[in-house]
């Protein structure tokens, strides 16, 4: 296809088609004449990254670069996925000035429980990564404004967001080339943060709207309920079962390899 059908399909201007050619993001067509190049189904894939990239992503044009370049060294899924997460900006709270020595404090312990909470969640990620910066940051800022997020609280949300993230990997097994994976990436981290919250709100409107006036169920409710832990064994039982094992979990977390070393033994 020529450079104006290249256009017509992706929805890219051709200055800006130029532009990208120019700046490294797009492989050049292959030539036809002194002044005419063919364009193919690559370059309708790339075209399509790199708008994601730059309008969801948010990303400049050197960070855009530098993630293509990212993807194009992939040689796995997984690296491929790595490379968008880590390109993506992270959102992180800006802390209001105020005593250096407290909110050093404050820092070290949002830090600490971070770590402990990694820990207990038995998740393998680096304390290098940006996103456990930002988690350190938003848990500082949530405890200055007298936010109750303990740890055994964080690590229910936790649990949460480990099922959140095997159905996105779920996803992101039906791609089996990555520039096309790279591209679901960046709408899927892009877009699931807003998708997510509107599925919280709507859930827990379904909660608020269950009760009636007086803060019971009604009595359909109250049927819907019965039914539902009658199929599960029993919701509390199961409910205290998975407290219990979250609670161990902290537990060991907080004790440190060596104490787990000496219970082994």
């Amino acid at each position: 296809m020529k450079i104006s059908e290249l256009s017509r399909t992706t929805g890219v201007p051709v200055a800006s088609i130029k532009y990208f050619r120019r700046q490294g993001l797009l492989p050049a067509g292959r030539a036809t004449a002194a002044t005419l190049a063919e364009y193919g189904d690559e370059h309708v894939q790339r075209l399509r990254l790199i708008k994601a990239l730059t309008t969801l992503g948010g990303l400049s044009i050197a960070a855009t670069r530098d993630v293509l370049a990212a993807v194009d060294r992939a040689d796995s899924a997984d690296s491929t996925l790595k490379a968008i997460s880590y390109a993506l900006p992270v959102p992180v709270a800006q802390a209001p000035a105020g005593d250096e020595e407290r909110e050093a404090e404050a820092e070290a312990a949002a830090a600490a429980d971070v770590a402990e909470l990694i820990a207990a969640m038995d998740w393998r990620v680096p304390s290098t990564s940006p996103h456990v910066h930002g988690l350190t940051t938003a848990l500082r800022e949530l405890r200055r404004l007298d936010a109750d997020y303990r740890l055994d609280r964080l690590a229910a949300y936790a649990e949460l967001a480990t099922a959140v993230a095997r159905l996105d990997l779920e996803r992101a097994a039906a791609f089996d080339d990555s520039p096309a994976l790279a591209e679901q990436a960046v709408v899927v981290l892009a877009l699931s943060g807003p998708l997510l919250e509107l599925l919280r709100r709507l859930a827990q409107e379904d909660r608020v709207r269950r009760r009636s006036p007086e803060g019971s169920l009604d009595e359909a409710d109250e049927a819907d309920e019965a039914d539902e832990a009658d199929e599960s064994g029993g919701v509390g039982e199961a409910d205290e079962a998975w407290r219990e094992s979250l609670e161990e979990r902290l537990e060991a977390a907080r004790r440190g390899p060596s104490e787990k070393g000496s219970d082994a033994g």
